[in-house]
């Protein structure tokens, strides 16, 4: 799969984890089983459509990877009201803290295996200031550079 396809499958994996949230809670609020239908269809999409970016994991990797998408999306969506309300500074900090656990969730399942021989290289990322001096940055400031790089939305 490509990247960019990648992309625009985690964000759609994203929105039916929100789905299957409105699905639970409505069929609790009217009490409503029939909601629970939907929300098992829903939930066996999400499920296919997640196998598709999360191909080969060991631990809990599937339920992290599942995890770090919807909170990512809660906190953009907590984000995009605070917008609303006029309080940019802290949309702003909603917004990074998602883009962190969407990179992170990249950061987890990226293949790295580009030696072809079936194991995943430890390859070390560094970076340089414009002196060549080595900057040390965050895991979340790292990944959020690789996903910029790896992962262009806008390429057909």
């Amino acid at each position: 799969m490509d990247l960019s396809s990648g992309e625009d499958l985690s964000i759609g994996i994203m929105n039916l984890i929100s789905i299957e949230e409105h699905l639970f809670f409505t069929s609790q609020k009217t009490k409503n089983k029939k909601y629970l239908e939907t929300l098992n269809e829903v939930r066996k999409m999400r499920t296919s459509l997640l196998k598709e970016i999360i191909i080969d994991y060991e631990g809990e990797v599937w339920c992290i990877s599942k995890h770090l998408l919807s909170a990512s999306m809660r906190l953009m969506e907590v984000g995009t009201k605070e917008l609303k309300k006029g309080n940019q500074d802290k949309a702003w900090g909603l917004f990074e803290k998602s883009y962190n656990l969407y990179s992170l969730f990249w950061g987890i399942n990226l293949d790295d295996d580009k030696s072809g021989n079936g194991k995943k290289e430890n390859n070390k990322i560094e970076f340089t200031d414009k002196d060549n001096n080595t900057k040390s940055v965050s895991v979340f400031a790292k990944l959020g550079l690789l996903v910029q790089k790896a992962v262009d939305c806008c390429r057909e």
